[in-house]
């Protein structure tokens, strides 16, 4: 402990420093959305772990991650500050062997190629692991409206998150290159190598701007997205037994009086967010008789979110239910991707001896085990839930089903005016490039909006008031490049990375023998 100790306050400034960088990286997504920042604490990181050891630089990467992660989910605060804590120094973790990797793949030639690799095989095991993952954080996530996003098209969020990191990567190299000037003599060879770099930089930047993004339509269809609002921000949103549902009623009910006075056009669909049913309608008959009321009044399928009852009585199921006006409930999307220690507890005899908080959840939501495209009204649309949109599988597996559109229904109540809705529509931004289709989101409290297929916000809803969003939502048929060849981007990069530490390893003991030989 002595000498960890003494390490630790020789390499107070690079500590120091490598805070700072994680609270850029923070400053890069929304609420403030930086998106330049991004590329800042890529380049920071890479000089503070640029030559360093392993272990040295393993440290850097964690002090570098947990400020980021606890300014960046600073809006799980309502649970309580010891979880946005104890997230944040889990999803720190994998910064450890970023950090080394980092300073193993600097030693290679070409080192921010290789850096740029590792950075995705990071984001890949931190969207798998543990308990599914939690994708949160990803480089890509902040470069929603950036140069960088045209990638997406290409090769999804890792493409765009190695694209950010290789331009760090090359920044930081020219930033090296000039810094040797200084003691080298400003030579038209060192010159060049500097001026390089940073044109390189610039060229990665640049090249986005070549990638096609497809805009254009097969097809349209008008949709009604119900804001119904809640009865108060936090964890207890809910209010009493189904006045959320009332909400939803209400307006529902208030736009079948505007349809039928003409004030209003008539939707093919109409879009209820998560959880606006807050009873089981199967369960509860005025829930469902309230459901009915406001579909058939409004003439058209609403897809309403709802907790149903699971296949036993220690489950739960989050469930999109289309609602027809003549045959009532038909098709229905559940959830698939559960939040750990939010809708189900792993280890829940254990943990809840531990933590009291966790018998809040009384029961586990059930994943469920297809997709959610289903045919609403005129078109086939693809529905996920929440916080699935930050998983890649899902929402391409949406489109690969044969979603013209996708659709998010979400409940993001309990973090209003928090940053984190503002984060969420970022992610919709981004699948929006990534699979070329019209993403529209419906949310108890917002933000509800609609995004067209380059990624650009072509309307939204305030956060915390009653509101109905009329908009045309543009179908489309046409797959990108990216969903062509799903995962293959992600999996190569991650494998390259990995592969130039190995090398870097081999070569470093490679050299060892060699050197005591000349000694």
């Amino acid at each position: 402990m002595r000498r960890t100790a003494a390490a630790l306050r020789a390499d107070w400034r690079r500590s120091v420093l490598a805070v700072l960088s994680g609270l850029a990286l923070a400053a890069a997504f929304p609420p403030y959305g930086y998106w330049q920042l991004s590329v800042v604490a890529v380049t920071a990181l890479a000089l503070l772990t640029k030559g360093r050891r392993p272990k040295q630089a393993a440290w850097t990467g964690f002090v570098f991650a947990v400020p980021f992660f606890v300014w960046l989910l600073q809006w799980l605060h309502v649970v309580g500050w010891d979880a946005v804590v104890g997230l944040s120094v889990i999803e720190a973790a994998f910064f450890v062997p970023l950090g080394a990797a980092l300073a193993l793949a600097s030693r290679l030639p070409g080192w921010p190629l290789w850096g740029a690799c590792v950075w995705v095989a990071e984001e890949a095991a931190r969207d798998r692991l543990p308990f599914g993952g939690f994708p949160w954080g990803r480089l890509a996530f902040a470069n929603a409206g950036s140069p960088f996003t045209p990638f997406a098209a290409l090769g999804g969020a890792p493409l765009v998150t190695f694209g950010v990191a290789l331009c760090g990567g090359l920044l930081a190299a020219g930033v090296l290159a000039l810094w040797r000037l200084r003691g080298e003599g400003r030579t038209v060879r060192a010159v060049t190598g500097a001026a390089a770099r940073v044109v390189l930089a610039a060229a990665v930047l640049c090249a986005a701007f070549a990638v096609p993004v497809p805009t254009k339509a097969d097809g349209t269809m008008r949709v009604a997205v119900v804001q119904g609002n809640v009865a108060r921000p936090g964890m207890h949103f809910l209010g009493r037994p189904m006045q959320i549902l009332d909400n939803h009623v209400q307006a529902t009910l208030q736009l079948a009086k505007d349809i039928q006075a003409g004030r209003a056009p008539r939707p093919d669909l109409v879009i209820w967010p998560e959880n606006s049913s807050d009873l089981d309608p199967f369960a509860y008959p005025q829930a469902y008789a309230k459901i009915t009321q406001a579909v058939r009044a409004v003439g058209v399928p609403v897809l309403v979110g709802a907790l149903v009852d699971g296949p036993d009585t220690q489950h739960v199921q989050n469930e999109g239910i289309l609602w027809d006006p003549l045959s009532g409930p038909g098709a229905e999307y559940t959830k698939q991707h559960p939040v750990p220690f939010g809708e189900y507890v792993p280890f829940r005899k254990e943990l809840t001896k531990v933590i009291s908080r966790l018998d809040e959840i009384p029961k586990d939501f059930y994943p469920g085990k297809h997709t959610g495209v289903m045919q609403m009204g005129p078109a086939k649309l693809g529905d996920v839930i929440c916080f699935e949109v930050a998983y890649d599988g899902i929402v391409r597996d949406t489109v690969d089903a044969g979603a013209r559109a996708i659709v998010v229904q979400t409940n993001n109540a309990t973090y209003g005016r928090s940053g984190q809705p503002e984060q969420q529509l970022a992610m919709y931004r981004l699948r929006a490039v990534e699979h070329g289709r019209a993403v529209v989101a419906a949310a108890t409290s917002g933000i509800s909006a609609l995004v067209a297929p380059n990624g650009k916000v072509e309307a939204h809803t305030k956060e915390f008031t009653r509101a109905v969003l009329d908009v045309n939502l543009p179908l489309r048929d046409q797959t990108t490049v990216a969903d062509r060849i799903g995962a293959v981007p992600e999996w190569t990069l991650a494998i390259v990375g990995v592969l130039s530490c190995a090398a870097a390893i081999w070569l470093s003991r490679r050299g060892r023998p060699e050197r005591k030989g000349k000694q």
